[in-house]
Parts: structure tokens; sequence; C-alpha cells
């Protein structure tokens, strides 16, 4: 068990041999610390009744809130991460962390002015702290105040795993990714199906020679047209993004754009088309995507998250905005809000640590002990991911 837990604990701690669990090397690390954990922290409310995102305030910080399966499936198809999905599975339940970040973003997201251009938000801290837990707490609140969503999780995967690349039917000069924009449409309509019907084309659009959509389509037979003719599937969602940013400022609809990993689209990709490397600008989906994170359109927000998974040729340990966009990017979002996602607080440590005990997630004979719990505390360093993955073990 040592070895594998020191793959994922970072350099400069060191591990004794059959010290885990026991008082010695982290022992001395937190004497020089000087935590102490208050008995109630012990009693800490780990779930709260109040279920709408909209009412969360700093009385519910550190607590978790339930979300139904139906509400996963119909507002999260896509955007949860896949460790937390396997969280699901075992606990036979979806509950996520309130935190002081979500709080404050959905404060902002409630006195947006839809009458002023969009305004960008930028999450972004260090690797595995949980900014992709806090845009989809952002979006479920917006599923519930019946915005319409386009979500874009994992942004990195459209630059680095393409099964298929198309010459674009519209613009020679673009490449096409059928499968990806095909699998996107699906998740899209599932979410916003019962709006997208309500939304109608403002003009017509010619796919083929024989092939018309009229104008006064809905944007629901749109999707499902890219969804039957997967060749059409990327221009599908261009059409789309397009009619949401230029009818969102008349009011019928608020927009929101919640991108996952937004640094990809001004990084390297790992593509190649007939043995050339591709660049992110010659992707019809990453084009179409930079034109929604522009703030040249009213009637919603964007909310984006910062990713070393999406900077696979950046040094590891940076993590601020000017250091994972780049010069490009940075200049392209540039004015945003930046709200930092930072490691657990030692409250919202407490209530994971009971959490997991109370769900069987730490099975290990000294895990329920004082001394177990501040050595899960020093090894994790309150990081979020790593007491995930270091609590799998247990």
């Amino acid at each position: 068990m040592l070895r594998s837990l020191r793959k994922l604990i970072p350099r400069g701690y060191q591990l004794e041999q059959d010290g885990f669990l026991y008082p010695r090397t982290w022992q001395r690390a937190m004497s020089t610390q000087n935590v102490q954990l208050q008995p109630e922290m012990l009693r800490v409310a780990l779930v709260t009744s109040q279920n709408d995102p909209a009412k969360h305030s700093e009385e519910h910080l550190g607590q978790y809130y339930t979300i139904s399966p139906e509400e996963v499936k119909e507002a999260l198809p896509h955007g949860l991460p896949a460790r937390f999905k396997l969280q699901m599975k075992t606990f036979n339940e979806a509950c996520i962390m309130v935190r002081r970040p979500a709080v404050e973003l959905i404060g902002y997201l409630k006195h947006t002015n839809l009458s002023h251009p969009a305004v960008r938000y930028l999450l972004y801290g260090e690797k595995t702290t949980g900014k992709t837990m806090v845009l989809c707490h952002a979006v479920h609140y917006c599923a519930r105040q019946n915005w319409v969503i386009v979500h874009i999780p994992d942004a990195h995967l459209w630059v680095k795993n393409c099964k298929e690349l198309l010459p674009s039917s519209y613009n020679k000069e673009r490449l096409d990714q059928p499968v990806e924009a095909a699998k996107w449409l699906k998740n899209f309509t599932t979410t916003n199906g019962k709006l997208l019907a309500q939304i109608k084309t403002k003009q017509k659009y010619v796919w083929g020679k024989r092939d018309v959509t009229e104008e006064g389509c809905s944007l629901i037979d749109l999707a499902e047209k890219g969804l039957a003719w997967v060749t059409y599937a990327s221009d599908a969602v261009g059409v789309i993004l397009k009619e949401l940013k230029q009818q969102s400022c008349q009011g019928s609809f608020r927009l929101l754009v919640a991108v996952d990993g937004i640094n990809s689209l001004w990084g390297k990709t790992a593509l190649k088309h007939n043995k050339q490397n591709v660049s992110v600008e010659e992707l019809t989906l990453i084009h179409n995507l930079r034109k929604m994170v522009e703030n040249d359109w009213a009637g919603g927000a964007i909310v984006a998250t910062l990713s070393q998974t999406g900077a696979p040729f950046t040094p590891r340990p940076l993590y601020l905005p000017q250091e994972l966009l780049g010069r490009d990017g940075f200049a392209a979002l540039d004015p945003f809000v930046p709200i930092e996602v930072c490691n657990y607080t030692d409250a919202e440590f407490e209530s994971c640590y009971q959490y997991y005990l109370e769900r069987k997630w730490l099975q290990h004979g000294k895990a329920n002990t004082k001394e177990g719990r501040l050595e899960l505390r020093f090894l994790s360093g309150r990081n979020p991911g790593l007491f995930e993955r270091i609590s799998a073990f247990l």
C-alpha cells in the first residue's frame, strides 16, 4: 500500500516503513503547523437539507447537498469528473460540497445584468482543488433557474483525443470532428430539450443541394438533424451556437456558457491530419467555441475553468491564468473576474473526512482515530483530489 501511496503524494513527503497512520513523520510536521482540531468540528453537519443551489449561503459552507438522479441525468449528463461518478455508484447518491467559490460565483450569477455584455468568470487554482465541481455547482444552479446551458466538459479532449477528422464542407481550411460534435449535441439536447423547442432559427441554412433548413426551424430539430447526419454535426453545433448568441440579447432566455479547461482553446493539439500537425485554429468546434467566449453578446454569463490537464506542454506547477492561457488566450479573455479555488479549509476537510467515514469509504482500522485523521490531513495537504485518491486505498 505504501508503494501505491508514494505515487500519489507530492515529492518532499517522506513515508517511514510501517509509519502510515502512526505518529512519526506526520506528527513532527503537524506539530510545526500547530494544528488544533476543535471538538465541535467532529460534530459538523455533513449534509444539508437545502438542495436548492439558489439558497446556498455561507451558513452551508462545508456541507454536502444532494442532487437527485433525475437532475444529474438532465443537468449534468457529461460534466461530472470520472472519479466522482465512481463515488456516486459506490455511495448510491450524488452529493456536492458547498464551497465558498461556488457561493461567490452563484451570487454573481444571481445579480447578472442581462442588458450588459456577458461577464466572464474564470475559476483557477492548483491541480485537483475542485474547480470542476464548483463549475458543476454553478451549472446546476442555472439548470434550476431555466437557463440555456452550453456546457463543454473537458475541452482538452477536443484537441487531444479525436477519433475522426474530416475536411469541413463549409470551410475547406477547417477540420470537422463529427464524433465529438454528435456526442456533445446529444448531451446538449438532454439538458436543454424543452427550451430549445421554443427557440427558432432567424435565417435559412443550406447544407447541400437538396438539404435546406428553413427560417423558423426549432433548435431542437436542428440538433436532431446533426445527430441524424453526423457529417453535419460540427456545422450544426456552429449554427446552434450562432443562433443562441444572436438571440440571447432579446431577453427570451438566459444563456450560460460553461467551459471546463478553457485554456485548451489556445494551446497545442495532439492531432494529426494527413500526417501533418493540426493547430487549434483549424478545428471547427474550437473556432465556434472561441466565438462563444467573447463578450460581444448580452443576456447571460460565461464561466470557465483553467486546467493543467488541458495544458499538456506546460510545466505542472503552473496554475495562474496568465501562465496557463498564454499571451493570446489571456488577451482573448481579458477582462474577466478571477475566482481562486483553493484546497480544503480545516472545516471542509473535516466534513469530507466524516463523510467518507459514514459512507464506509475509509476502511483502515486506524482511519477513525485522531492520529489517523491528522496523518490523512498531512499526507493530502487538504487537497480534495489527493485526499480522495489516498482514501481509496484505505
